[in-house]
């Protein structure tokens, strides 16, 4: 019997095959053999470049925020008057003397303000740095929001809105910087503003974005033209999509490279339009993603696996999304975490429904240092774990360690270092300049080297159990999460020099609906109810009958009620999960979970605690 291969929506691989060479100790050197070419040098360029040959089209739109607290009519900025308010943000900045010294801090959610900041900064040539929102609205304390501006020292703190972020400024910045809240400053521009435009170059420090801190403080990543630059060009390498005038609707935060870096960063570079979508996947603000889906149609379309989970779910029944949404996107794209297959298999089932043929599934991997876009898939057939080879103009170095093999990066894209961190920089960089990432990889295929790279865990995350035997959490992490699909967000691993291995489960909202209880019901009461312990029940079972060993066998397993905490690094804003943290900050729950005195504990069916 044979199977007709899946049908996809025309999407180029240009990039598709390496150069292999062979270091000391066992140590590889992976390049693409498509080259990188002249690109520009700096990102101020192509908004002067796009203001002059489109001036008339959209760079940004929002939908406007009326009194009661909706959203409206969306409001749209051309390129030409991007760059018009670009250069009146600029000259206002140089008029306050600002530099790498004394840069620009932005506390604010993704907007038209924030963006025409941003603009500003780059044209001026004065660092900025968005930070994440989470560090003024959702933190008790303003640890990291004090850390962050104790590292910049800003000469300016914009915010958005008094209201929301007046009590964190008002802890955390002293009296001697200006704070400006609601728009950016302005003022008439004058020759100077352009010359110091023209002064930039590809050295110069477009911003500061901030790593995520997992036990530690997040440290600043620096931010130059040339990173930026060509990052972009590396992008329409390997994704010549991009430059065919893309249409994005997006949530995801300026702060995070992702968002700000990569789609913020593809818009300008190819002359796009950038509709910000103010919902989230979560069940508050879904709805609002999904309304601007259905007017939006974006030519490519980018998320984490929540978002796409919730577009799934809504795409069964939801028609006007269904067809909106698959009307003339070339390209799906996730990062941040695994996709469950259940997932995947619901959004190919609408597709095929709707349109005849799949949308390709883009990933691939990459971080805050490398701008972040570093290595992507080479056929449509991705697989959950693929990542692919590497863009041009980046070698990737295949390193043995600790019986895995990590992959470090050197090129154009990759940051020189962190900003007022010597000793974390020197730490970050191997004696041959590339950058240590942590992350484990593993061949597609041996035999084919072309097909490239696939996720094996990080590193840092790994452990052994007391036997000595090695648990590699990240493949075992995305076994849990597609065993227990749709209603598992994440599972910390446990078992740090213990016998067995455990795992903590931060469930997604749709466990509620295995409880049968009413929505106002506490999630620690939804969570211990017969139904869902009866479901998690099968899953423990299931993931013990299909283990091959003690390192991948799960002796036991606790439902989460208690969110992971943003003050104690244990998740991001785009709700990350860092193993490392939760184990740090739980470990009283974890010595419970694994001397057998924590309520609620789940074992495999004959198992004794």
């Amino acid at each position: 019997m044979t199977t007709t291969a899946p049908r996809y929506r025309p999407l180029a691989f240009p990039v598709d095959r390496v150069t292999l060479r062979e270091g000391a100790g066992g140590v590889r050197y992976i390049k693409a053999e498509h080259p990188l070419g002249e690109h520009p040098q700096r990102l101020t360029d192509r908004l002067v470049h796009w203001a002059e040959v489109a001036p008339d089209r959209t760079f940004i739109a929002r939908r406007v925020k009326q009194a009661d607290g909706t959203t409206g009519e969306w409001q749209h900025v051309t390129y030409r008057q991007a760059l018009a308010k670009a250069r009146r943000i600029g000259q206002a900045l140089l008029d306050r003397g600002l530099d790498a010294q004394r840069p620009v801090a932005i506390l604010s959610e993704n907007s038209i303000e924030h963006a025409l900041l941003a603009l500003g900064c780059l044209y001026a040539g004065i660092p900025y740095s968005p930070v994440s929102p989470a560090y003024s609205l959702v933190s008790q304390d303003f640890d990291k929001l004090r850390h962050v501006l104790a590292t910049l020292t800003p000469g300016l703190v914009f915010a958005t809105d008094e209201a929301r972020y007046g009590k964190a400024v008002r802890a955390t910045v002293g009296n001697d910087i200006e704070v400006v809240y609601g728009r950016a400053p302005e003022a008439d521009p004058t020759p100077a503003v352009d010359a110091a435009m023209q002064a930039t170059g590809p050295d110069t420090i477009a911003k500061f974005l901030f790593t995520s801190g997992s036990t530690k403080l997040p440290k600043a990543v620096i931010n130059t033209h040339r990173m930026w630059c060509a990052n972009q060009q590396q992008m329409c390498h390997s994704m010549p999509v991009l430059a065919q005038t893309p249409v994005l609707v997006d949530w995801l935060p300026w702060n995070h490279t992702f968002g700000g870096n990569h789609n913020v960063g593809l818009t300008i570079f190819n002359g796009g339009t950038l509709y910000i979508d103010d919902g989230k996947p979560t069940p508050a603000f879904v709805g609002e993603t999904l309304r601007n889906l259905r007017e939006i149609a974006p030519t490519v379309y980018f998320n984490v696996p929540t978002g796409f989970e919730a577009i799934a779910n809504a795409m069964k029944t939801d028609d006007v999304l269904r067809r909106n949404l698959l009307s003339r996107v070339q390209m799906f794209f996730y990062a941040g975490a695994a996709l469950a297959q259940p997932v995947w298999d619901a959004l190919h089932e609408s597709q095929e429904r709707e349109i005849g043929e799949r949308i390709v599934m883009g990933t691939g991997l990459g971080m805050t240092e490398s701008s972040p876009f570093a290595i992507f898939i080479t056929n449509p057939n991705v697989k959950a774990g693929h990542l692919g080879v590497p863009t041009p103009g980046l070698e990737l170095k295949l390193v043995p360690a600790d019986g895995k093999t990590e992959v470090r990066y050197r090129g154009p894209n990759i940051t020189p270092g962190y900003w007022r961190n010597e000793q974390a920089t020197q730490e970050s960089f191997d004696e041959e300049g590339f950058f240590c990432t942590g992350d484990a990889v593993l061949w597609i295929d041996e035999a084919d080297i072309h097909q490239g790279l696939k996720f094996d865990g990080r590193i840092a995350e790994d452990f052994k159990l007391a036997t000595g035997t090695f648990v590699s959490v990240g493949p075992l992490r995305g076994k849990i999460i597609a065993a227990g699909a749709p209603y598992v967000q994440d599972a910390v691993i446990t078992g740090i020099n213990l016998n067995e291995v455990g795992a903590l489960i931060f469930p997604t909202p749709a466990v509620r609906q295995l409880a049968g209880l009413p929505d106002t019901a506490p999630l620690k009461q939804v969570l211990e109810s017969a139904p869902v312990q009866a479901h998690f029940q099968k899953v423990v079972d299931e993931l013990a009958a299909s283990s091959t060993g003690s390192s991948s066998r799960i002796a036991r397993l606790h439902l989460m009620h208690e969110p992971p905490s943003i003050d104690k690094g244990e998740v991001t804003d785009k709700g990350s999960i860092n193993q490392r943290a939760v184990l740090k900050h739980r470990d009283a729950l974890v010595n419970a979970l694994h001397g057998g005195t924590l309520p609620y504990t789940l074992l495999p069916q004959g198992k004794k605690s």
